[in-house]
């Protein structure tokens, strides 16, 4: 795994909901407590949060509907291209997805590709080839 984001995103998109009505913020918010049990700020951080529910949002992840999960976004562009690129073959790792994303700006990365990247390898994503 490329880091604990990525496993986030793996943990939460895997998660069993028994039914319940659990939405993908709840989902990621129990997977970063899980990685991250003594701090707080790492399981706050919201750049992968955002990459990850840009793509529930989008209904990009299997097993998860489209909806309303978040507000408007830098990363929420950032993941949903990252998807396009990943489905044209064009890119495959998170320097040159998120060079491609950001159109070359100098805007660190904060984990938002290791989260689109973790849920591609592991056939998460709706829609890929």
């Amino acid at each position: 795994m490329a880091n604990k984001y990525g496993e986030a995103a793996l943990i939460a998109a895997r998660a069993e909901t028994y039914g319940k009505a659990i939405t993908p913020a709840d989902r990621w918010d129990e997977a970063t407590r899980k990685l991250y049990p003594t701090n707080p700020s790492l399981q706050r951080k919201g750049g992968p949060r955002a990459a990850f529910l840009s793509l529930c949002e989008a209904g990009l992840i299997k097993g998860i509907p489209a909806g309303q999960y978040t507000s408007p976004h830098k990363n929420k562009a950032y993941a949903t291209r990252a998807v396009s690129l990943l489905n044209a073959g064009t890119h495959r790792t998170v320097n040159t997805l998120w060079a491609e994303v950001t159109d070359g700006e100098d805007i660190p990365h904060h984990s938002q590709m290791d989260v689109v990247l973790a849920l591609w390898k592991n056939n998460l994503i709706v829609g890929r080839p």
